[in-house]
């Protein structure tokens, strides 16, 4: 398949108009999907996406995030049109219809840019330039006929994998694991917590307040340039994150250990209702997010550079783990996690959390109180984890949680009186303002 190439129409920079976002998105795109990196860790290491104005930032990010979301959808599209499949060992040719599709199908980009930008694509690059033809047969035709093929498809299963989706049929049932994965497929919107008066920086900001009192942002632009940043008035942390520091009850005057701390939502969190913080991280850079975030919200906490499982320190009233997990409880905001984590990952993370857990029990002290959490939906690294601590620890017992003490959202709470949100909750008529990230956190006392 073949196509006429289309004369280049240079930028004054020497590029078409939009080339470099898309060449960029592609880059990254290669580096989730071809060698497995975190698309939070390229993002942040990138000078040349620091480099870009924000509104090609944000271009640059809904284009990868939009090709991860939709992947299988994607792929299964593009395999309609593809007579011979794709040419093995030129990965870009892939990458680049890919990009070119999801601004056809899912973006608001003009069919005839979304084309010709993905030919340039495949031009750059020595090994892929010969498939520019193809690139532009396949794309047009996607642009004529792939919305009429994509309303045949039942696309609910196709954006997840098997192994997940499988998971969560099996601990939640096939409709909610369905819902989940609609609920994947939507960009989350921006969650805010207040230090006070949410319903007032609500208005100020544009918002507004959702039941868990946080503050839900649409598409706000810059983040450091929202009235109260600077101030350090509120910050970044989902609906769903900022439950679990909440089962600890009244700490004010406490000695709370936060495990696994960073970046330190639940650190600030902690230190604004007056407990007396010790934030335990060993990911150096993570830490200094954290100092930075309360160096700007006026807070304070104790911080440590350790590994929490060789960590040592007298026994504190209270402890909250948020044990490092699959992350399969935020793909909203993380889509790459579709494609980074595997199925043998959760065993292995599940051993992890077993002996950090173990760590967090030493670490509180008789008669105090731990909250074990994760964003992670999988059973084997929630309720698995602590059905077994107690069967092995009879000084521990389960706390179950009140309605009051998640707003009323008898939802949020498992038969077992434990937290679980799901991403297909906090619906709302305007499916912008819908979701939450999914969580678990089990609340234990400790006997003395």
């Amino acid at each position: 398949m073949k196509g006429v190439r289309k004369p280049v129409i240079r930028a004054a920079s020497g590029e078409a108009p939009g080339f470099a976002v898309r060449r960029l998105a592609a880059d990254i795109l290669d580096d989730v999907l071809r060698r497995h990196r975190s698309l939070d860790d390229l993002l942040d290491s990138s000078g040349e996406f620091a480099s870009l104005a924000e509104r090609d930032r944000a271009l640059t990010r809904a284009l990868v995030a939009t090709v991860l979301r939709r992947l299988g959808t994607l792929r299964h599209l593009l395999a309609l049109f593809l007579e011979r499949g794709l040419p093995a060992q030129v990965p870009r040719v892939e990458t680049a219809l890919l990009i070119g599709a999801a601004q056809i199908l899912f973006l608001n980009v003009p069919d005839h840019a979304a084309v010709d930008l993905s030919v340039r694509i495949a031009q750059a690059d020595r090994r892929a330039a010969g498939f520019d033809g193809l690139i532009n047969a396949v794309l047009r035709r996607l642009a004529r006929e792939g919305a009429t093929r994509l309303a045949t498809i039942d696309t609910t299963a196709l954006d997840t994998p098997d192994w997940m989706m499988a998971r969560w049929t099996s601990a939640y049932g096939l409709a909610t694991a369905r819902a989940i994965a609609v609920a994947n497929r939507n960009e989350p919107p921006l969650d805010l917590t207040v230090k006070s008066d949410p319903e007032h920086w609500a208005e100020k900001l544009g918002g507004r307040v959702i039941a868990t009192r946080s503050v839900r942002l649409i598409a706000p632009g810059p983040v450091n340039a929202l009235p109260g940043f600077a101030e350090g008035a509120w910050w970044i942390q989902d609906a769903g994150a900022s439950l679990p520091t909440r089962l600890l009850g009244d700490v004010r005057g406490q000695r709370v250990a936060d495990l696994c701390a960073a970046p330190g939502g639940k650190t600030a969190q902690l230190a604004l209702v007056g407990a007396k913080v010790t934030a335990v991280d060993r990911a150096l850079a993570r830490l200094q997010r954290l100092r930075d975030n309360l160096s700007r919200l006026g807070l304070e906490a104790e911080i440590v550079a350790a590994d929490v499982e060789k960590w040592i320190a007298e026994p504190f009233d209270a402890v909250l783990l948020d044990a490092p997990c699959s992350s399969t409880g935020t793909i909203r905001r993380h889509p790459d996690v579709l494609w980074l984590k595997k199925a043998s990952d959760v065993p292995k993370l599940s051993a992890v959390q077993r002996r950090l857990l173990d760590r967090a029990v030493a670490l509180t002290r008789p008669g105090g109180t731990l909250v074990y959490c994760t964003c992670s939906l999988e059973p084997e690294e929630n309720e698995m984890v602590v059905c077994d601590l107690l069967a092995h620890m009879p000084r521990l017992r389960r706390a179950p949680i009140q309605a009051a003490e998640v707003f009323g959202c008898v939802e949020f709470i498992s038969e077992d009186g434990d937290l679980r949100t799901l991403p297909c909750q906090l619906p709302d008529t305007d499916s912008r303002f819908a979701g939450i990230d999914g969580f678990y956190a089990a609340r234990l006392i400790k006997d003395h």
